[in-house]
């Protein structure tokens, strides 16, 4: 079943009798060659590519839940490419690429807005961080644009720009950033994945990983013990407790992220705004609700939910950027759990037991990740070799110290997040 617009017309002329399940139900076989733990964007990402680039079909996506039910629906649906230091920078790159694909890929409307993102800054030194990061992103073949006051006021006029503690300086513009539809994400790579054989199984929660002399063989779960002989964790915020099934302690903390979104209204943002005094970002959804978030909850947490505190520094922050928010109701919120790695940056690598694969730690940049996580994670699982763009992303960097990515300039430790 092909989407086209002589389709979509053809169903609404005929009572749309003819649409179909953009995936099957099955019940899980006893075997498979490869089981993918967490049926979220990357989860589903990495069974598409396996099954697209490598052949494989013999395999299964294991999701606790329902399909867009995690991290994949709760986020603020930013894409980018705005990243600087070597090791991220291509990776990201590559996922932009992918993206702007990805529609034409997977016959699906995912819903890319490539609107623009523009960062804000506020001090000279940031002025100079912002320039520094432009260069990088356009020596790496991406865009980036330095902004002066004047040149953001000409893109967003609805900014305070005379606010005299947070003074907006100018912006760096990274036109080809913006939005996607999170779940549409979810349901695209699930539909292409079904429809080459993979098997998408919810409420199918893993329980216990079989090992036998250093060798992965398997899963148990609410559904039965399901063998293969390669196995990948993919699963957020949930890394640390399912990594510990397999006797590993991963260097991961979760924390909850909030995100919030208005009541619709007329469009008025353009672009993705983000605030570099208030850690504030926003824009406007095709239905005209405000998207928007801010920090970390601050504290270790396995909840999808925040804290009144944080709802509060986040309603502050973007009064501060722009007042007329506060015009706007806020409809809902909700929380996902970021699986913070120490240096803020991904692991995508093999772990010390034989046909084990983890694909974790993904920060604030999870979902504008997507594509190039499962085009990554796939070559690694399928070929036993780290793809080049995610070469940097291994899990012993923590433990030998050598090749940390510190992309915050936090520092290798937690709580400097």
């Amino acid at each position: 079943m092909r989407f086209s617009g002589l389709r979509v017309l053809k169903e609404g002329l005929t009572g749309n009798k003819g649409w179909r399940p953009h995936w099957r139900d099955p019940d899980p076989k006893p075997d498979y060659d490869i089981i993918l733990i967490g049926g979220g964007g990357h989860g589903l990402s990495t069974a598409y590519y396996l099954a697209r680039t490598y052949g494989l079909s013999r395999i299964a996506v294991l999701e606790k839940g329902y399909i867009g039910g995690g991290n994949v629906g709760r986020n603020t649906t930013i894409v980018r490419a705005n990243y600087f230091l070597p090791g991220n920078a291509e990776f990201y790159s590559h996922s932009l690429k992918l993206w702007e694909g990805l529609e034409q890929e997977l016959n699906y409307n995912v819903m890319l807005s490539q609107r623009g993102l523009i960062n804000l800054f506020h001090s000279d030194g940031q002025r100079d961080a912002f320039a520094r990061r432009g260069n990088a992103m356009i020596n790496q073949g991406d865009d980036a644009i330095l902004l002066d006051r004047e040149g953001v006021r000409d893109h967003l006029p609805y900014l305070d720009f005379d606010n005299t503690r947070f003074p907006i300086y100018g912006g760096l513009y990274h036109p080809r950033g913006g939005t996607a539809r999170h779940d549409a994400v979810a349901w695209g790579y699930a539909r292409g994945a079904d429809q080459r054989g993979v098997d998408i199984i919810q409420n199918c929660e893993v329980t216990g990983i079989d090992i036998a002399g250093g060798q992965v063989r398997g899963v148990q779960t609410t559904r039965g013990a399901i063998r293969a002989d390669k196995v990948g964790i993919v699963v957020a915020g949930r890394s640390g407790q399912v990594a510990a099934m397999a006797g590993l302690r991963l260097p991961i903390e979760s924390h909850v992220l909030q995100a919030f979104v208005t009541e619709g209204l007329k469009p008025i943002i353009d672009h993705v705004v983000s605030f570099g005094m208030g850690h504030f970002y926003i824009s406007q959804s095709d239905k005209g609700g405000l998207v928007f978030g801010g920090d970390l909850d601050f504290y270790a947490s396995y909840a999808a939910r925040g804290n009144l505190p944080m709802v509060e520094h986040v309603m502050e922050a973007g009064m501060t950027l722009m007042p007329m928010i506060g015009k706007a109701r806020v409809l809902r919120s909700w929380g996902g759990i970021m699986d913070m790695t120490p240096d803020g940056s991904p692991i995508i690598d093999r772990t010390g037991i034989d046909g084990l694969y983890i694909d974790c730690g993904w920060c604030y940049g999870g979902f504008k990740a997507v594509p190039a996580s499962g085009d990554c994670f796939a070559h690694l699982i399928a070929t036993d070799r780290p793809h080049p763009a995610a070469a940097g992303f291994r899990l012993d960097r923590f433990r030998t110290g050598r090749g940390l990515m510190d992309e915050e300039g936090t520092g290798a430790q937690h709580n400097l997040h």
